[in-house]
């Protein structure tokens, strides 16, 4: 039987393991945990409004399922971290309260309801949001990727996008990720079979959008997404994918698509390592980029690679850049990519003194900087100046 303190002692062992500092969490396991004397980060909080800095949040927690090449600079550390993975799994399912099976709610006007989608690559639980001004009229509908360890409940209080919608009268869609499917609850966008347009979770998502779409008879034209961290890094996986469902994409402090294909890959990735994988995708959809230059999660230089992958960006046409602060915030450098008819297709925004959470958000939720700019209503702005010309998804 699992006491108290061996529960206490096995949440620390991942705790640390998170932290990077993989002996102390070992010899935790062991049984030395109190003689081990280290300079530990600090703590981490889920509380709203809270910054969340941490590398392992962006990725999954399950090191044993790791597969990396001697090669990379990962390898030792995460041949350590299985050792101990292997006892704490087992742990784990005896000590991890089961998820609860997902239910499905009448969507209706000014409601936030729950629903559940299946397909030949799986299954996923959603929240949807239709605004009181709905009433079966083609509506443009926003796709939400929340980052690990959040909710689509604490995702939609975090952003203000259900407030917006409520005003702007569009509709938002909230996919959850199970735990069962990643411990952290991270979007496996470093996952080689969820970055292909046939199968995995890409599929998942998009069929999801469909079914809204057709259910709801809403506007193909003007769907849209976005995601925080590794919700963003999702993001443009979809852009890059289904370019013919999506009008335009907002990525929040995320990666670039395909610049990892195991866990050692996507954790040099987040430290800005660099890879010869991502310059190989392309994508002539629309995007707008937040990131925070004090991101100690995802480096910085991912802003610019997610960039990279933009089409507008490789004609190095027309782009104007400018310098602004929130009152009582954050300054930013604002830059904008037009294509040869003048139109914006792709934003930059570097928020100066930020770290790794979603700007102008709301302290009701978790990761968020209130200090702005309102990434929300900049990427509605962005959004609604786009739409699919030719749609067919």
């Amino acid at each position: 039987m699992i006491d108290a303190t061996m529960t206490k002692r096995m949440e620390e062992a991942t705790r640390l393991t998170r932290a990077g500092k993989l002996s102390e969490a070992m010899a935790l396991l062991q049984g030395a945990g109190d003689n081990v004397k280290s300079q530990q980060a600090p703590k981490a909080s889920s509380q709203p409004g809270n910054v969340y800095e941490s590398t392992c949040q962006v990725v999954d927690e399950d090191f044993s399922t790791v597969k990396p090449t001697p090669s990379s600079s990962s390898y030792e550390r995460t041949r350590k971290a299985s050792a101990w993975a292997d006892k704490w799994s087992s742990f784990q399912g005896m000590a991890q309260p089961s998820p609860t099976p997902g239910r499905s709610e009448e969507a209706r006007p000014g409601a936030f309801t729950a629903g559940s989608f299946s397909n030949r690559a799986g299954s996923r639980d959603y929240k949807l949001f239709l605004p009181s001004s709905y009433h079966g009229q083609a509506m443009p509908l926003v796709v939400m990727l929340h980052g690990c360890t959040q909710n689509p409940d604490d995702f939609a209080a975090g952003t203000n996008m259900n407030q917006l919608a409520e005003e702007q009268s569009f509709c938002v869609l909230y996919p959850a990720q199970p735990i069962s499917v990643n411990s952290s609850k991270c979007w496996n966008w470093f996952k080689a079979e969820d970055q292909q347009r046939e199968g995995g979770e890409p599929e998942i998502l998009a069929g999801m959008a469909r079914q809204i779409i057709q259910t709801q008879g809403l506007d193909a034209s003007r769907v849209y997404v976005a995601g925080l961290s590794a919700g963003g890094a999702m993001a443009t996986t979809l852009a890059m994918n289904y370019p013919d469902l999506f009008a335009a994409v907002g990525v929040h402090s995320g990666l670039p698509h395909g610049v990892a294909k195991s866990l050692p890959d996507a954790l040099a990735a987040m430290q800005g390592g660099t890879s010869t994988q991502a310059g190989r995708f392309s994508s002539d959809v629309p995007a707008i980029i937040f990131h925070g230059d004090r991101d100690t999660t995802v480096h910085l230089s991912n802003a610019e690679r997610v960039a990279a992958q933009y089409a507008v960006t490789k004609t190095k046409r027309d782009i104007n850049a400018e310098q602004g602060r929130v009152a009582g915030g954050h300054g930013y450098t604002r830059t904008v990519y037009h294509d040869t008819l003048g139109e914006a297709r792709l934003e930059q925004w570097r928020i100066h003194g930020a770290g790794h959470a979603w700007a102008g958000g709301s302290a009701k939720g978790s990761y968020t900087d209130p200090k702005g700019p309102d990434a929300t209503k900049e990427m509605l702005r962005f959004f609604m100046q786009h739409r699919q010309k030719d749609t067919m998804c």
